[in-house]
């Protein structure tokens, strides 16, 4: 028994140490059951979180202007709309923690499947259930623009705009100039080339 007792008590005191990080995010235990994060995890990344945005919300500008610090050598601010957008799910303009986390997690560990209906949301940009042409092309441009000039010299203007028709080609398989969430998913999961260029936004975040 006094074994138990002595883990029993270490546990209260790393939950004690957690508390005075000030406002605790609503339930660690909710955290963990809705994300593939440990305990210990979330535990760290909330102390990171703090740091970065002691008020526990996280604007679009702290968003771009995090951003910005990992892509110096092109321009960010688009991109970071369009993450941020998709990161905020109840639109209200600020990231919560437990929006930051339940994206991180999918996008770290969530399954294909998890990771492609994130990453169809983020090309929904009015959130309309559909993508058109010139939202994939908005989104494209705007990681081009963020990775830099200088990283694909060999990139010309109308790159983004070739890549696109091409995708979009072949995931608009009913030809009705939209893509539905079920296209989206189905295409990337047959044609390894898509997922490959899919994953180039797995790099960026």
């Amino acid at each position: 028994n006094h074994a138990l007792m002595g883990s029993y008590e270490n546990s209260s005191d790393s939950d004690l140490e957690l508390s005075t990080v000030r406002h605790q995010p609503e339930g660690l235990d909710q955290l963990q059951a809705q994300t593939k994060f440990t305990r210990k995890e979330l535990q760290s990344l909330y102390r990171g979180f703090k740091n970065e945005c002691p008020s526990g919300l996280v604007d679009e500008e702290t968003f771009k202007s995090i951003y910005s610090q990992f892509f110096p050598q092109g321009d960010a601010t688009t991109y970071a709309h369009f993450l941020f957008n998709a990161f905020d799910m109840d639109r209200n303009g600020s990231i919560r923690f437990e929006d930051f986390v339940i994206g991180l997690s999918v996008l770290l560990r969530g399954s294909v499947t998890e990771k492609l209906n994130w990453a169809f949301n983020l090309y929904d940009i009015n959130k309309d259930g559909y993508i058109t042409k010139e939202e994939m092309l908005a989104i494209m441009k705007s990681i081009y623009d963020m990775m830099g000039r200088y990283t694909y010299p060999c990139v010309r203007d109308e790159a983004p705009s070739e890549h696109v028709d091409k995708f979009f080609q072949k995931m608009d398989r009913n030809r009705d100039g939209v893509v539905t969430i079920e296209e989206f998913i189905e295409t990337c999961q047959k044609d390894e080339n898509i997922m490959n260029s899919m994953q180039l936004f797995e790099n960026v975040i």
